[in-house]
């Protein structure tokens, strides 16, 4: 197992600080299944903004699709809004091989063709396959390829990460 320690709600707070900077009065705030959704909804709360935050999967464009199919594909896409014109505000737990932000990017513009698209997360682990930047990240780390890190998201709320031997 990894010595890594990473202290999910530290970083929260310091991702809660980039989005202020990042977003505008009209931003929309979408999170990718399954921990990009947890932080969307907890800094949609924190911010004060109204109504609920999106939700996008990216199981329907997976380049794995056919291996997955929708299989812990969780929480489906919930966009309560029009996306034509919007400034979405893309969030993430961990972006790695850039594939899930290449399949989320599918899904969004199937409903849709935004004004921008801005991407926060709260880790960054390098290893990308495809040429995809993170706006804002609180945190970067190098974790070999063998490992997987995970965001865990407790009922009170509370943000905490697993490494995991792959």
């Amino acid at each position: 197992m990894s010595n890594l320690v990473l202290d999910a709600e530290a970083l929260y707070r310091d991702l809660l600080r980039g989005v202020q900077q990042l977003r505008t009065p009209d931003t929309r705030l979408v999170g990718i299944t399954s921990g990009g959704a947890w932080l969307a909804e907890r800094l949609q709360k924190d911010l004060g903004l109204a109504g609920p935050a999106g939700v996008i999967s990216s199981a329907m464009h997976r380049d794995d699709f056919s291996k997955r199919g929708l299989s812990g594909a969780g929480q489906q896409t919930q966009l309560g809004f029009d996306v034509n014109e919007s400034h979405i505000l893309l969030l993430d737990d961990v972006l790695y091989t850039g594939r899930t932000i290449r399949a989320v990017l599918n899904e969004l513009f199937d409903y849709g063709r935004p004004a921008g698209v801005t991407l926060a997360v709260l880790v960054d682990r390098g290893g990308r396959e495809l040429p995809v930047q993170a706006d804002y990240a609180a945190a970067r780390v190098n974790l070999p390829p063998s490992q997987s890190l995970a965001l865990a998201h407790e009922p009170s709320g509370k943000f905490s990460f697993e490494v995991q031997e792959a």
